[in-house]
């Protein structure tokens, strides 16, 4: 009897031993895995918030605008150091409201640096309301971008457009000033001349110019990082273009839709680039920076599959890295995008990497859509190539371990996506003030789309 007793005793220790062992493992992994958690949190506010930096120290100091590049090597092409970049100007413009959002700014500090920048953009010369690409932000004068293109291009246009319809929407119910802010955002929408960029046919060009008129001859066609262009120019409230300008001109009579595959990955819809090749990355970041593609869909495509499936492509080149190139995989380095190169500059992607360059911007950008491997490329950097690559505003614009090439420089079209992309992967900051503004509902159920945001 006293043995059986013992042994039950015993049991109930071994037992009750047992289950705490398992509860402080439990509790263990739980703060493992909080602490980890934690890290990548941190992580990722030390990257926004550094990039933010781009936009706010950086910026061009008469206009406020995003200086086209920053190097701090300090070489720059001749009187290079004032240009603004309107699309990259247009990413600093969200990425202010991510600033206070976040409070790395205040929202007086903002509004005053707003004021200014409007005030600026609706000074400088305009073609049908269209701003050029480049600018000179000392005198506002236009600094042709090449020979035939020293006028309006709406895609640029479009990246600005995109940013002031999320200014506004976030200060129109404020007091006097911030509405004061909101209506002259809406103003300059509402003066952009979309339907004169069709010259009179079913699709957009991109550019017009004072002296060449339409001589640039360039046709707007998907799949690229101009669908932005198309869903604004039907969402406008002063001069929208037909319906049938985004079948017959965006979707090619329907010929966007592609059964390529590249890894074994379905691209979904023809990239606008040499038969079976995929784009750069930023083809799936500049329209989206606001546009939502998440539940986004019309007759052609699921664009959530497309930019996730272009991302995923990026990753499986990487993996398979057929050229054996230094630092490439899912949990090291991956990503193509436009930036510079050792060449000069380069609109980089899977069947264009001869110099085994990879640019940040590409995997930081596409957070909210790898989230997975996007912060794995973060820590990889931040780890393995923190003194080479890290600097004054973020990560720098690309870099070679195959050719020991860290280039300090910075493009602001490159940082602006990853400053808005965090955030929007974050709380759907950008997405939301976007996608809920009255006339983008309206421009989106015109062209059929569907999305979780439509009401």
């Amino acid at each position: 009897m006293f043995k059986k007793v013992l042994f039950s005793l015993l049991s109930i220790i071994i037992l009750t031993s047992c289950q705490t062992n398992n509860n402080d493992s439990k509790s263990n992994a739980k703060i493992k895995d909080s602490s980890s958690a934690y890290k990548e949190n941190q992580l990722l506010d030390q990257v926004q918030k550094q990039t933010f930096l781009y936009f706010w120290d950086g910026a061009e100091p008469h206009s406020g605008l995003a200086r086209e590049r920053i190097h701090i090597d300090g070489e720059y092409p001749q009187n290079d150091q004032s240009v603004i970049t309107i699309g990259g100007s247009g990413f600093g413009l969200m990425s202010i409201l991510i600033g206070v959002h976040n409070g790395y700014i205040t929202k007086q500090e903002a509004i005053k640096h707003l004021q200014n920048s409007l005030n600026f953009l609706a000074q400088i010369d305009r073609f049908q309301g269209a701003w050029a690409h480049w600018y000179y932000g000392d005198t506002g004068k236009v600094k042709a971008f090449s020979e035939k293109d020293n006028g309006g291009d709406i895609v640029e246009t479009a990246f600005m457009a995109q940013a002031l319809i999320t200014v506004r929407e976030y200060f129109n119910k404020g007091n006097a000033e911030e509405i004061a802010v909101a209506k002259q955002a809406d103003s300059l929408w509402r003066g952009i001349n979309w339907d004169f960029y069709r010259n009179g046919d079913d699709l957009l060009y991109w550019h017009w110019s004072p002296t060449e008129d339409w001589g640039m001859n360039h046709a707007i066609q998907g799949f690229d990082e101009c669908l932005i262009a198309y869903v604004l120019g039907a969402s406008s409230p002063t001069h929208p273009i037909p319906v049938e300008t985004y079948h017959k001109g965006w979707a090619r009579d329907g010929a966007i839709s592609s059964g390529i595959e590249k890894y074994d990955i379905p691209t979904v819809l023809k990239h606008n680039s040499k038969e079976g090749e995929v784009g750069p990355l930023f083809w799936s970041h500049y329209s989206f920076l606001g546009l939502n593609p998440k539940g986004l869909k019309d007759q052609y495509a699921n664009y959530e599959e497309v930019v996730t499936n272009h991302t995923k492509i990026n990753i499986a080149h990487a993996e398979a890295n057929p050229q054996q190139f230094k630092g490439y995989g899912r949990d090291k380095g991956w990503g193509w995008s436009a930036s510079y190169s050792t060449n000069g500059y380069n609109a980089h992607h899977p069947d264009n990497d001869p110099a085994g360059v990879i640019s940040p911007t590409a995997a930081l950008s596409s957070i909210a859509y790898t989230p997975t491997e996007s912060i794995l490329f973060m820590k990889y950097l931040k780890e393995n190539l923190n003194d080479k690559l890290w600097g004054k505003y973020g990560f720098y614009d690309a870099y070679s371990e195959t050719e020991n090439w860290y280039p300090q420089r910075y493009l602001a079209i490159d940082q602006g996506p990853i400053v808005v992309m965090i955030q929007n992967y974050k709380d759907s900051f950008i997405w939301d003030l976007f996608m809920n503004a009255p006339e983008i509902q309206t421009g989106l159920k015109t062209l059929n789309f569907q999305s979780p945001y439509l009401k």
